[in-house]
């Protein structure tokens, strides 16, 4: 079974592969209309995280972030 793991919790995702594009599509395309009162920016980068999983250039492009996250935190204190 696919799991996506934040921090210390472990996220179950659906077995289907069409199912978890779906899913971080739908995740982006609502995180555009983030202005809006129900919907919310938050949803962009949790649907790169499901796509991600599936999809080997925005697994490319997670990974380079998270490297360059990572050495700005370590640089910063």
């Amino acid at each position: 079974m696919a799991t996506i793991r934040l921090g210390n919790r472990k996220f179950k995702l659906p077995k289907s592969r069409f199912t978890r594009i779906l899913i971080g599509l739908a995740l982006i395309v609502g995180g555009v209309l983030g202005f809006l009162p129900v919907l919310g920016f938050w949803m962009i980068p949790l649907g790169v995280l499901i796509l991600s999983y599936d999809l080997p250039l925005v697994r490319r492009w997670r990974r380079q972030w998270q490297v360059k996250y990572s050495r700005w935190r370590r640089n910063r204190g």
